[in-house]
């Protein structure tokens, strides 16, 4: 099998004192869709903030391409082809819809071809075309997350990290959100969902892994997670 795409090693991340990550180990080949699950402070939103470059690693390596990005800054990291879509959606509320996603395109291999980007983003989510000149803040919570997505895409990512994206949105709006990210993925970006909905995040993936208080309890197929005990004890409570 050729190198991953994304490779983690002996992954130790602290805030302060606290240690969050302990020794995790991961790999996303090209074109993959993988999950991280687990409970509520498994390290989840850690990690991919690890990845992206939003806190630093204490310990261990991070490649992506075959280039350790583990000290790399996170519009640097970007720079590789790291996109991340925070849990929250973190949008600009006071800005239009097309201004935020214009706003992605600021790394430099991305801004020339803005314009082609922003016509496969409103193939995507052709909502996003009908409330281009509408401000952000005004739309629902689905609508708003089809956003942060679309500006994550707008930087052309090669590797794009969602965080809980389906954390808050009405049923309806979920089945959008994950219908999208299936799309994405069909374009060949590989992707890491990080979710507490567990089934959800599965029924997209080929592989997942399981956080349970900072480490990787259980890593396999996607097939092979859904069957798992361990899965229905920690994230399902069965």
């Amino acid at each position: 099998m050729s190198e991953p795409l994304l490779q983690i090693r002996d992954l130790d991340v602290r805030y302060g004192d606290a240690q969050a990550l302990w020794d995790v180990a991961m790999e996303v080949h090209e074109g993959e869709t993988v999950c991280v699950v687990g409970p509520n402070g498994a390290g989840k939103s850690t990690l991919v903030n690890a990845v992206a470059g939003i806190h630093p690693a204490h310990r261990g390596r991070i490649t992506v391409g075959g280039v350790d990005v583990t000290r790399v800054r996170g519009h640097r990291v970007c720079g590789h082809g790291v996109a991340i879509v925070p849990e929250g959606r973190r949008i600009f509320p006071r800005m239009t819809v097309l201004d935020n996603l214009v706003l992605g395109a600021y790394r430099k291999g991305a801004r020339g071809t803005h314009r082609a980007t922003l016509a496969a983003v409103y193939e995507i989510f052709p909502r996003l075309a009908e409330r281009a000149g509408q401000l952000a803040g005004s739309l629902s919570g689905g609508e708003q997350q089809m956003v942060a997505i679309g500006r994550a895409l707008m930087a052309q990512p090669r590797l794009l990290l969602l965080d809980e994206p389906s954390l808050g949105l009405a049923p309806v709006r979920v089945d959008e959100v994950y219908d999208a990210i299936a799309r994405i993925n069909e374009r060949g970006v590989s992707v890491v969902v990080v979710e507490q909905d567990v089934q959800r995040a599965l029924d997209i993936s080929v592989r997942a892994y399981l956080l349970g208080e900072g480490r990787v309890v259980l890593s396999g197929s996607a097939d092979e997670l859904r069957d798992s005990a361990e899965v229905r004890r920690s994230v399902l409570g069965l």
